[in-house]
This record gives C-alpha cells, structure tokens and sequence, in this order.
C-alpha cells in the first residue's frame, strides 16, 4: 500500500511542477505575480505548485489562462 501511495505522490508533484513551468514559460518569475495578474487566490495557487491541493476547477482555469487543454497538459506525464 505504501509503494501505491509513494506513485501517486510522484504523480502529483509531476503536475505540481508541469503548473509551475508554465508560470516560468509565461515569463513569471513569481507565484504571486502570477496569481494576482490572474486573479487567482495567491494561497491556493501556492498550493498547486506546492502539490498539496489541487481542484479541478483551479487547474482548469490555470491551463485556460496558457491556452492549453487537460489533454495537452496531461500528454506527457
């Protein structure tokens, strides 16, 4: 069960860190500078990158803001 759980928090910080280079790529340099210029509540978008609460809805609006879709987004991890 343990090696189950380490998977899948492998698999999050995976899309913790996908969210965190598309911040880089967009020239931020800045989780809160992005996060404000968005309109995204800085705490929870600090979450997302941290890979500690992710919803669907965030991650979705995150992924609308670089124009990418969850398949884009998901394809490579």
């Amino acid at each position: 069960m343990e090696d189950n759980e380490e998977k899948i928090l492998l698999r999050i910080e995976k899309v913790a860190n996908k969210v965190k280079q598309l911040r880089k790529d967009a020239g931020f340099t800045s989780f809160q500078s992005f996060a404000f210029t968005y309109e995204i509540n800085r705490v929870q978008y600090w979450r997302i990158e941290s890979g500690k609460n992710i919803t669907l809805k965030t991650l979705i609006k995150v992924l609308d803001i670089h124009k990418i879709t969850l398949e884009e987004f998901f394809k490579d991890l």
